[in-house]
């Protein structure tokens, strides 16, 4: 029997193309008309900010590589030339289908409940002045024309700015000039329209519709829109980290210039206009996308947040659970002292893990808390609460991950601001970007000093946590608490514990750990016993990890991935991947929790972590990846799980060409494992309260003076209720 060659490139999906295919689904989101309607505009609208990080990032990465004649292929075999090829094409293709939804099904169908995205010709005489009105009493003022001529070169054009270029002729038309307006971001884009409730029209629509009364003397033979994507990856040397901050600013500021990626302009655009536009920007030709419609899609969640009187084509609300053991009424580390708790948002709360950082600030008994913080929210109460620890005299640590991708002005102010407050804040490793999820609390207790800590799978940011489904852990193991401190230790000085007790560190520790269990699985599957490894994650790209679960699938090991975006590994290859069922979900919360669980003929381990099974996870970022321990979570875990790989509504599978197809339920019973998980989570929080409104109408009143009765009524003699 011939060797297989498990890293043959026949093996492999390309990485990028993998990332176009999770773009598509979020697109078939907003092409699903059981979607509710103005969620619909929402998904359309992400699937524009997603491409546009995509280009930003990882088409950016690929143009760098061509430019120095890199021809190294990947793994499956394309090189980066022929990779940004087949990105262009397949984007193009996006372009196309991302508009027709647009214009052929969402604003159709918008009209027909009543809400209008006009143009200026749709216009009445009322909404016509009131624009007139806007562009001469708030535009014009704002409104800087830029000449392109000899004498005043093509204006820079800012990442992702909207702008008009401009093809114009003096009045003789003896002369063909060209000019540019940058179109002002404090504005609106979506501006609302007297004379109904729901009447909307766009900024540049204005702009364009008044914009001779700026080139006065002058006739404006074509005015179009257009945008530019550039290179924004940051690009840091990191010899040392002494001057790391000043470093990060200073690529802030330079990346800004970055070469042009992608230029977006209006489908009606002239040749002459175009050509002009593709010679200043420096384009390639593949890299002109021309739009039918409002560039920048991601103006439509701006104008989902503005309509008015249909909140039913919304999601349902629902309302997250929190324990009351880890409320703000109740001592938090006796909670976890007693026993281990485990959260899923966001379904359950995000709040006690502020509330953890929130506690320890203030009680007597903590001597330290210690962080890691790589994407924070804008407004964190929990870089206030770190602050007000270091105020009362806690020995606050944080690592804040200042390369942390778009986030790093946000996290070189909060890192700015924490050192201010009195912590002591690290900056990252030499070559690594800290993307763990550890908070450490070191309290001084009647049997000693004591241990808390919060592991989680996603950031320590309030905002996201509403919107992305991750999980957490409060413990106060104190096999995890050693592990734990020995993580912080390494981090912020000079050392390199020889072990941990019970936690797996990124890089090289998850991998081994990870490769050592799937070969434990081949060994006992060739025994012919039962044996399962079952993951969930944001993406599957590593190489040798792919390998490896092919061996295992070789040998008998059934595999069930659920993988939200990138997936590089091919299912239903025979006798390779035939033992392999990859599933993949796109709906109301974006997936972003990371499962890891291994079934060695009945003996199951549950672990979970901050790592999906990417190279730049595994080798180049300090990642953790726990167990769960106690078996009410430990079958939790395992509940949610199968949950998830339950769903028939918003699953694709992974077929053996690379496409991904919904699940056949003809027979079986609707199941969205998001709104289950919504319904279940808003069961418990009602039963709480009702629960609550027993136990407190069960207990004894005081009887009060008469001077300090409530009056019940008003001072007309009415009933208040």
């Amino acid at each position: 029997m011939a060797k297989i060659d498990y890293y043959d490139k026949k093996l492999y999906r390309n990485r990028e193309l993998s990332w176009l295919d999770f773009n598509y689904r979020v697109l078939e989101e907003a092409r699903d008309k059981t979607n509710p309607l103005l969620e619909r505009l929402k998904f359309l609208g992400i699937t524009q900010s997603n491409l546009d990080e995509f280009f930003m990032v990882r088409a950016a990465s690929l143009l760098k590589f061509i430019q120095v004649d890199y021809k190294e292929p990947d793994a499956s075999g394309l090189t980066p030339k022929q990779q940004m090829a087949a990105i262009n094409k397949e984007s193009h293709k996006m372009l196309i289908k991302q508009y027709s939804t647009l214009n052929r099904s969402l604003l159709p169908a918008v009209e027909a409940i009543g809400v209008h995205l006009h143009t200026i010709d749709d216009l009445n005489e009322e909404q016509l002045q009131f624009v007139k009105n806007y562009f001469h009493d708030e535009l014009f003022p704002a409104l800087t024309p830029m000449a392109d001529d000899s004498s005043r070169p093509f204006p820079f054009i800012y990442n992702d700015s909207l702008n008009i270029a401009f093809r114009l002729s003096d009045k003789d038309k003896k002369r063909t000039l060209f000019a540019s307006l940058q179109i002002p971001d404090m504005f609106p884009r979506v501006v609302k329209l007297p004379g109904g409730q729901n009447e909307f029209i766009l900024l540049e629509d204005i702009i364009k519709q008044f914009a001779d009364e700026l080139f006065i003397n002058y006739n404006i033979e074509e005015a179009t829109i257009f945008r530019v994507i550039r290179d924004m990856d940051l690009d840091v040397a990191e010899e040392d980290t002494s001057d790391l901050l000043k470093k990060v600013q200073q690529q802030l500021e330079l990346r800004e210039h970055g070469h042009v990626i992608r230029l977006e302009v209006e489908s009606t655009i002239g040749k002459k206009l175009r050509k002009r536009l593709v010679k200043a920007l420096g384009t390639d030709e593949d890299a002109v996308y021309e739009v039918n419609g409002p560039i920048d899609l991601t103006f439509l969640s701006k104008l989902v947040k503005q309509v008015t009187g249909h909140d039913d084509l919304l999601y349902k609300p629902y309302t997250p659970y929190m324990a009351k053991e880890l409320d703000h009424d109740h001592n938090i580390f006796d909670a976890i002292r007693a026993h281990d708790w485990l959260m899923q948002h966001p379904y359950d709360k995000f709040d006690p893990v502020i509330e953890f950082i929130r506690q320890a600030s203030a009680d007597d008994e903590v001597l330290a808390i210690k962080m890691t913080l790589y994407r924070v929210s804008g407004d964190s109460p929990i870089i206030k609460y770190l602050g007000q620890a270091a105020k009362n005299g806690k020995q606050v640590t944080v690592l804040v991950e200042v390369k942390a991708r778009f986030d790093e002005e946000n996290n070189v102010h909060w890192a700015r601001e924490l050192e201010k407050m009195g912590c002591h804040v690290i900056y990252g490793l030499v070559g690594l970007k800290t993307h763990s999820k550890l908070a450490l609390v070191v309290r001084r207790e009647s049997g000693g000093i004591r241990r808390y800590m919060h592991l989680g799978t996603g950031n320590y940011n309030d905002v996201t946590a509403r919107l992305y489904t991750d999980l957490g852990e409060f413990t106060a193991n104190s096999e995890i608490g050693m592990d734990v401190s020995n993580i912080f230790n390494m981090l912020s000085g000079y050392s390199r514990p020889p072990y941990f007790h019970q936690l797996h560190i990124s890089p090289k520790g998850i991998r081994t750990f990870i490769t050592d269990k799937l070969a434990q699985a081949s060994e006992l599957a060739k025994q012919g016993k039962p044996v399962s490894v079952r993951m969930k994650m944001n993406s599957l790209s590593d190489q040798d990890m792919i390998a490896n679960i092919y061996k295992a699938s070789h040998a008998g090991v059934k595999v069930d991935i659920i993988i939200r975006g990138i997936c590089c590994l091919k299912t239903g290859i025979p006798g390779i991947s035939d033992n392999v069922t990859v599933h993949s979900i796109v709906g109301r919360f974006l997936e972003h929790s990371r499962i890891y669980m291994f079934n060695f003929d009945g003996d199951i381990s549950v672990y979970l972590s901050s790592a999906d099974l990417m190279t730049r996870n595994l080798n180049r970022r300090v990642e953790q990846l726990f167990p769960v321990l106690q078996k009410d979570l430990f079958d939790r875990v395992i509940r949610i799980y199968d949950t998830m790989w339950n769903d028939n509504v918003k699953t694709r599978v992974l077929q053996r060409d690379g496409t991904y197809s919904r699940i056949d339920r003809r027979g079986q019973e609707p199941l969205n494992c998001q709104e289950y998980f919504a319904a279940e989570a808003t069961k418990k929080a009602k039963k709480q309260q009702q629960d609550s409104k027993v136990t407190n109408n069960n207990e004894f009143q005081p009887m009060l003076s008469p001077e300090n009765q409530p009056n019940l009524l008003d001072d007309d003699g009415r009933d208040k209720d």
